[in-house]
């Protein structure tokens, strides 16, 4: 067997490797491996069907490994809690809010989620504020009917997307970053609400 030969037994190699593969970064990585090993050798023995196949193979595997590489980065980031959610707008309706309003009631039937644009807005069962940026009302659609389990309450004037639930199931399943964001900030508010039922009472938390 002559290096040639070695060389396209060694493409061989690295595409089964490719294809037995179950994880999507590594499998990307190990194709390009395998179009350029296999390129060369079509090149040697002057095969354009076996190189035309690579070339046209190699686009689309470096594509995708970009895909992942960038989606793993934007995960991070969601997990991080710095996703900007300024992509929400299309999906919700603005609504104006004024001081003292209540938004919703602990026990109220739940059907949408708030993205705060403007303002400050108080979860007074546990005392937590939430301002720009953030999202509230998340858990109304994990809860066994649709219940709200906290109340919300404007205490500065502002603004808030409202989106629906309907709406927030579609980019769960369409939006990655979304979900980890999603599952984070769920998880985060359900062991702020454990904490603040250890925590004692504080006077104005009833409504």
């Amino acid at each position: 067997m002559d290096w040639i030969e070695a060389i396209g037994y060694l493409g061989t190699v690295l595409t089964i490797s490719a294809t037995a593969m179950s994880t999507m970064i590594p499998l990307r990585i190990i194709s390009l491996c395998a179009s350029c090993v296999v390129i060369t050798y079509g090149s040697m023995i002057g095969s354009i069907p076996v190189v035309l196949t690579e070339l046209i193979q190699m686009p689309f595997n470096a594509y995708r490994l970009w895909q992942m590489l960038r989606l793993v980065r934007d995960v991070e980031t969601a997990v991080g809690g710095d996703l900007s959610l300024e992509w929400l707008r299309p999906f919700g309706s603005r609504r104006p809010f004024g001081i003292g309003e209540v938004v919703f009631r602990k026990g109220d039937s739940a059907d949408e989620m708030y993205y705060v644009e403007s303002g400050v807005f108080r979860i007074p069962e546990v005392d937590i504020e939430v301002r720009a940026g953030g999202i509230v009302g998340e858990l109304g659609l994990l809860s066994p009917g649709n219940a709200r389990t906290a109340s919300l309450v404007c205490i500065e004037a502002g603004h808030a997307l409202c989106v629906t639930y309907s709406d927030v199931k579609q980019l769960y399943y369409q939006n990655p970053e979304f979900g980890f964001y999603f599952l984070k900030l769920t998880s985060e508010r359900l062991f702020q609400g454990v904490q603040g039922m250890k925590r004692p009472a504080v006077t104005g938390d009833v409504l």
